[in-house]
């Protein structure tokens, strides 16, 4: 059942990011690694929320991953207090570390509005599928259990993280399975 946690997690946090991140056209998220290698996920988040704290096209046109992801670690850290948990040579890289991204995101999400819409869980349920299944993915997939049930409250672990995030939102939880 951790596994499952985990997957849907994973979901709310992809969603919730695809959600805030929607109406920046050089943006689009679909995972937790190479979507963030160039920096510009990272600083639409915080622009999303924080439009006041920097020009989104100054960014744009900066000339590396390098230096948007430096930027946008240097704004969490002086105006949300998110230490500069990562370094932006570590994560301009073609594959970033999956783990790495989510404590950083997960961080980013303990922070800033956290509403997340059906339209965005949706969304992320019809990502296309990566055809390398992960050995994580392949054990979920042989412990899933369907369930039916409305929930109006989920409550999840993040896997990266001790503390306890509530999501509110109502829908199947088949869907997150």
């Amino acid at each position: 059942m951790a596994g499952l946690q985990q997957t849907n997690s994973e979901k709310i946090l992809l969603s919730w990011v695809r959600q805030w991140t929607r109406n920046y056209p050089q943006v689009n998220v679909i995972n937790f690694t190479s979507s963030w290698s160039d920096g510009l996920a990272f600083n639409a988040l915080l622009h999303s929320h924080r439009p006041d704290l920097f020009d989104w096209n100054t960014v744009v046109s900066q000339q590396s991953s390098v230096q948007r992801l430096d930027h946008a670690f240097n704004i969490a850290r002086q105006h949300l207090g998110i230490e500069k948990l990562l370094d932006p040579e570590d994560v301009a890289t073609a594959c970033p570390d999956k783990k790495s991204i989510l404590m950083y995101v997960t961080s980013l999400f303990q922070v800033l509005p956290q509403q997340v819409t059906m339209e965005a869980i949706r969304e992320v349920e019809m990502l296309p599928r990566h055809s390398k299944v992960t050995r994580e993915e392949h054990i979920q997939v042989h412990h899933q259990h369907h369930f039916s049930q409305e929930v109006s409250c989920f409550t999840f672990l993040l896997p990266s993280c001790s503390s306890k995030v509530v999501a509110s939102l109502t829908y199947p939880l088949s869907l997150m399975l």
